[in-house]
């Protein structure tokens, strides 16, 4: 398979990010700009435009109907996929590290930084409440008092959150009560992304440890690392192929299962 170079970031990348459907992808970087793009021939479609500063996480809804960005402008913003409208704004009082839609794509989540003196929280807003948005007040907050939230994704049926840490511990944090399910640790750095599968059994992490590793949703076991020679800023499951993307790195890598032999892709 011939990798597709896309070139749309003057800064590294920090995330990309498939649509449920697999025909759009999403990249973030270290420069403001949020661009959308035709994953089968890299032709971009448009950008995002509003915010000021980094921007470190994306998702889109599962019928890709809306899209919700964080930057370390100290904002999380929700836009329409389509027009590109800015929809909601959501200020914080540090960056926003990590964002997501649950299954059914009516609550968004997202965390902090801890810096500047504040605390890093995990934010749960209904984005059918409108107060919640006109008041910029979420109906729940997970403090994080030991090491900082650096990536965060749902798990299956909007159950739980999996969050990746600064010290490369992952967690489940449950999204009714936000007390830890469950606790481990496979990386030995940082998890800079997180992101799962398009039935969400699965997920795939990127760490500084120069690893991509891929998980079991539920139970959080080990299925396969992926290696490679510089720290790993971002890594998605396709939605329609048996293929891992990752960046800042243009590999490609293909399976059939996480129970059936990885092979490279060139």
């Amino acid at each position: 398979m011939k990798p597709i170079l896309l070139q749309g970031h003057e800064r590294s990348i920090t995330q990309i990010k498939y649509n449920r459907e697999g025909d759009l992808l999403f990249t973030v970087a270290k420069d403001p700009i949020v661009n959308v793009w035709y994953s089968v021939n890299g032709e971009r479609l448009g950008t995002y435009n509003g915010h000021t500063g980094a921007v470190w996480c994306v998702d889109a809804d599962w019928d890709t109907k809306h899209v919700l960005t964080g930057s370390a402008d100290n904002s999380c913003r929700l836009w329409d996929c389509e027009t590109g409208k800015q929809l909601a704004l959501l200020k914080t009082n540090s960056a926003v590290r990590t964002c997501g839609f649950d299954f059914g794509g009516n609550i968004v989540m997202f965390s902090t930084d801890k810096q500047m003196g504040y605390q890093c929280f995990v934010s749960f807003f209904d984005l059918r409440d409108s107060s919640q948005i006109e008041d910029n007040e979420p109906y729940m907050k997970i403090p994080c008092n030991d090491s900082k939230i650096t990536s965060a994704v749902w798990g299956p049926l909007g159950e739980f959150i999996i969050a990746g840490h600064e010290n490369g511990e992952l967690n489940q944090f449950s999204a009714k009560s936000g007390e830890v399910l469950m606790n481990m640790k496979e990386h030995t750095k940082q998890i800079n992304d997180i992101q799962t599968s398009r039935d969400m059994t699965m997920f795939i992490t990127a760490s500084k440890d120069n690893t991509a590793k891929l998980f079991d949703s539920t139970n959080l076991d080990h299925l396969k690392t992926f290696r490679t020679e510089r720290p790993v800023n971002s890594a998605a499951l396709s939605p329609i192929f048996d293929h891992v993307r990752w960046g800042p790195t243009r590999e490609s890598l293909s399976f059939d299962s996480p129970r059936h032999k990885v092979s490279s892709g060139v």
